[in-house]
């Protein structure tokens, strides 16, 4: 095995079986004291490859670290970051299988073969023929999402400490918590990080590419019901739960999650608690376009005053919080950045798989806080589930574009 490589896959065994679920309940920052504890870890490994400037910020909990920039001429700063936290599926106990020498159309047994990847349900599957794939034993998820990515990031840093003939520039490092219940990055340092443009490694199969996100917000109903005996229930009911029942069909119907793609928004009710005293129901609001975004969100106000004024007094309550935007809005100012990440693919041999996201990243928060910052691949598919699995090999060529990414960097601006 080629030297960059050969604690790349060890690096990644050992991470993700270290418990680091974020907690969407939680108002401390980081959102868990496992994540931290990771965090600590990862400081200490990152002080022992030599890297300087290596700390856990106090504020935000981002561990921060410099590869000192070994050209004399003057480059942009790059960041790379990757987020630590798993997502809200069980992350106890990870117990990692190595399949080596997949053959592409056989069903992969999952611990006891209660569960399994199969080919026919996971079509992706059969482009991973002959390669190695790690995958969960079927009782957790696997963390590839983003341990894979971190990974990647500290594997890159051993390998430059190490090779100082490779020439770059500077090179940030931020490896964050909380990034599945989406409050990291609002808190990230951009004084603190320093870079001029950054990339989240946190993507999924080989070759993503990504600078075009949801614009996205959450809107929560409290419905406040009357509730009495159903032998006397008319004329004096107002049952919360058929208040809620017919807000949600007020919407447009082919407008949800299940029934769209592409560039297709979406409102998507994912939670719908109470009884008839009080019901409350909450909704993703997603959009690529920044203005259908807005309709979509006065039109839920709107339904909401509509049904009020029906009411015998207004019943219910709509809150809505932007959680973030498209980044794109900022990157097409900025397209020097997903350029060069283009051309690393390309040297590679790798083809850049460009495609509006049908989500976030982290990148979506802080390239509107000044810092342009695109995602790139880092392997995992099937992510926040059992059936989560990685390519070895494709985390190598994640590896590989880090790494080209850096020396391009240096001869583009010499």
């Amino acid at each position: 095995m080629s030297e960059k490589f050969a604690n790349l896959l060890p690096r990644f065994l050992k991470y993700v079986k270290v418990e680091t679920r974020s907690d969407p309940n939680s108002q401390t920052i980081p959102s868990s004291s496992k994540e931290t504890a990771f965090l600590k870890q990862l400081q200490d490994e990152l002080q022992s490859l030599g890297l300087t400037d290596v700390h856990l910020n106090p504020d935000n909990s981002y561990l921060v670290a410099t590869i000192p920039s070994n050209v004399d001429a003057k480059v942009p700063v790059i960041g790379f970051l990757a987020h630590v936290d798993t997502a809200d599926f069980n992350a106890v106990n990870v117990n990692p299988q190595v399949v080596k020498h997949y053959d592409g159309h056989s069903p992969i047994a999952l611990g006891d073969g209660k569960y399994q990847l199969d080919p026919a349900e996971f079509p992706a599957l059969k482009n991973y023929a002959g390669q190695t794939l790690v995958t969960t034993d079927g009782t957790t998820l696997l963390g590839a999402d983003d341990k894979s990515g971190v990974a990647e990031i500290v594997t890159m840093a051993e390998y430059l400490m190490a090779h100082p003939e490779i020439k770059h520039g500077e090179i940030r490092i931020g490896l964050s918590p909380d990034e599945e219940i989406g409050t990291g990055a609002d808190h990230f340092d951009t004084d603190d990080f320093a870079a001029d443009f950054a990339y989240t490694v946190d993507g999924g199969p080989l070759g993503e590419l990504e600078y075009e996100t949801f614009n996205a917000a959450e809107a929560k109903l409290t419905i406040h019901g009357k509730n009495v005996h159903t032998g006397v229930a008319k004329g004096a009911m107002v049952n919360a739960i058929q208040v809620g029942i017919d807000y949600h069909n007020l919407l447009p119907e082919h407008d949800r999650a299940e029934k769209t793609e592409g560039r297709e928004g979406f409102f998507h009710l994912y939670q719908f608690d109470g009884g008839v005293d009080q019901v409350t129901m909450t909704y993703l609001i997603r959009d690529h376009d920044r203005q259908k975004f807005e309709s979509r969100k006065q039109l839920m106000q709107q339904l909401a005053d509509q049904l009020n004024s029906q009411l015998d007094q207004p019943r219910i309550e709509l809150n809505i919080k932007d959680q973030y935007y498209n980044m794109r809005e900022v990157l097409d100012k900025h397209m020097e950045v997903v350029d060069l990440a283009k051309q690393a693919m390309e040297d590679l041999d790798i083809k850049p798989v460009i495609y509006p996201v049908r989500g976030g990243t982290d990148g979506s928060t802080i390239s509107f806080m000044g810092l342009p910052t695109p995602n790139l691949f880092a392997g995992g598919e099937n992510m926040h589930s059992r059936f989560e699995y990685v390519s070895v090999q494709t985390m190598k060529k994640a590896l590989e574009v880090l790494l080209k990414i850096v020396q391009l960097n240096v001869t583009k601006n010499q």
